[in-house]
């Protein structure tokens, strides 16, 4: 009987894009068990708190198909990357790609990460060609300017972003009455 793979893929999902759960549902085709990591990471300034962006992904992995989603685990850290992947069993890190700019950064990190430990390997996931272009940074962006973001994120997601653009526009503007 063989082991269990368990692969880690984490990211601020800040907010889960549609190419984040393309990426999640094409990682269970090569681990076991995927547990996705959401980093705390508060210096990026995150629109969502940690525990927001836990449930959104969590209600996100609820829409994937039903033996994708009972192999999936959601959990926030705030630890090195490696101490998360360890503390979880995992023998992978999974990375999505969306363009080539992507790569150099990601390929410094496996390499730093490899040298923590070697005995977890980095698998990069090319982004599908329809979501290569799609980032939470612009989707947050758009957001923020009332645009639609439902080209990017799915209808629930959308609906959370609209929610914290709309409360955060309402105090604004009973600030500056």
């Amino acid at each position: 009987m063989s082991a269990s793979r368990v692969g880690v893929y984490p990211g601020t999902f800040d907010p889960i894009t549609n190419g984040h759960s393309d990426v999640i549902l094409r990682a269970t085709k090569v681990v076991d068990h995927l547990v996705v990591g959401v980093a705390r990471n508060a210096g990026k300034g995150p629109l969502f708190s940690t525990d927001e962006r836990v449930a959104i992904v969590k209600a996100e992995i609820e829409h994937l198909p039903p033996d994708a989603r009972k192999r999936i685990t959601v959990k926030p850290f705030d630890t090195l990357l490696m101490q998360f992947a360890i503390d979880n069993g995992a023998s992978v890190i999974i990375r999505g790609l969306r363009a080539v700019s992507d790569f150099e950064y990601e390929f410094q990190m496996a390499g730093m990460n490899s040298r923590i430990n070697s005995n977890v390997e980095t698998l990069f996931l090319m982004a599908s060609d329809r979501f290569q272009f799609i980032s939470s940074r612009f989707v947050k962006e758009i957001g923020m300017l009332g645009g639609d973001v439902t080209p990017f994120v799915s209808a629930r997601v959308a609906k959370r972003i609209a929610a914290k653009f709309d409360g955060e526009r309402a105090r604004r503007n009973k600030a500056n009455r």
